[in-house]
């Protein structure tokens, strides 16, 4: 039907321009950001799960980075534990030369000198080591008996190794660095904050049980080290873990919000051709009016 007041073809031709012209924005959006969703509008759903995914993965990227920080803490402990261990192979060494018939009292006065430095020394590991600001070992108020009681590895420490709540891993020292503390203050007299002259070699009842004690210490020693290595390996295969879920995390989120560029650029070739028979179409359709025109003649 020909009509001045209402043309259909024209109207048919418009609505499909604009539809056309949307779609065609949506495109190039997506090609000029890389993303294939830009808003809520384009996957409600998909954006929901792709921000859960994106959650995942930064806690995931922070855990790392907290087990990296855990294995580096055991790794300053363990270093002041192996300086420790060869202090106390050094103080056995002394003591078993003090211990035997040809050795002079005033050997044993020149041996109870370094011994007693050594013992001293015991004491500076214990107070002084740290990570991060924080003591490792001492608070730097404990003392005597209870020196390497109060620092950071003196009580069960907990760290973040997942992005949620549940993902703990609890590493509990404070029995074997207690029971360590206890050894050295039998191992020498100046494992104290007051430096003196021991008698552990110079006493006329020193007994060369003394050796004892040194073993009882390197034992302890040892029983924390490798409570600190085997935490270390653990946090390590986390880290591994953490990076495997973390890959795979990401390239999920990324096949829900990344554009694929080989189609929408296909798909935006497709719509700029429809936009242009459209613009086309809905000029012809104006010409449809003329011929009502033409009948009047």
């Amino acid at each position: 039907m020909l009509s001045l007041h209402t043309n259909a073809a024209a109207l048919s031709s418009q609505n499909a321009v604009g539809s056309t012209q949307k779609a065609l924005t949506t495109s190039l959006t997506r090609l000029g950001t890389g993303f294939r969703v830009n808003s809520a509008m384009d996957d409600a759903a998909g954006l929901q799960i792709a921000v859960r995914l994106d959650a995942q993965t930064r806690g995931m990227a922070v855990a790392q980075k907290n087990t990296q920080n855990g294995i580096s803490m055991m790794q300053t402990a363990e270093g002041a534990f192996t300086e420790l261990t060869n202090v106390l192979l050094r103080m056995k060494d002394l003591a078993t030369e003090a211990f035997t018939a040809s050795t002079t009292a005033d050997d044993k006065i020149a041996l109870q000198a370094e011994y007693d430095a050594l013992g001293q020394e015991l004491n500076n590991i214990i107070k002084s080591t740290s990570f991060g600001g924080s003591k490792l070992f001492s608070d730097g108020t404990d003392a005597g008996a209870a020196a390497g009681t109060g620092g950071l590895l003196s009580a069960a420490i907990t760290f973040q190794i997942g992005a949620s709540a549940a993902e703990t891993m609890e590493v509990d020292t404070e029995d074997t660095i207690e029971a360590l503390a206890l050894a050295l203050v039998d191992v020498s007299a100046n494992y104290g904050d007051v430096p003196s002259t021991g008698v552990e070699f110079t006493d006329a009842a020193a007994t060369n049980a003394i050796l004892t004690d040194i073993g009882t210490a390197l034992t302890a020693v040892g029983t924390v080290r490798a409570q600190l290595g085997a935490a270390s390996n653990r946090l390590e295969h986390v880290y591994n873990n953490l990076g495997n879920m973390r890959t795979n995390t990401v390239a999920s989120r990324g096949r829900i919000m990344d554009v694929d560029y080989a189609a929408e650029t296909s798909n935006s070739t497709s719509k700029q051709l429809l936009m242009q028979a459209g613009t086309s179409a809905l000029k012809q359709s104006s010409s449809l009016s003329q011929l009502v025109i033409s009948l009047m003649q």
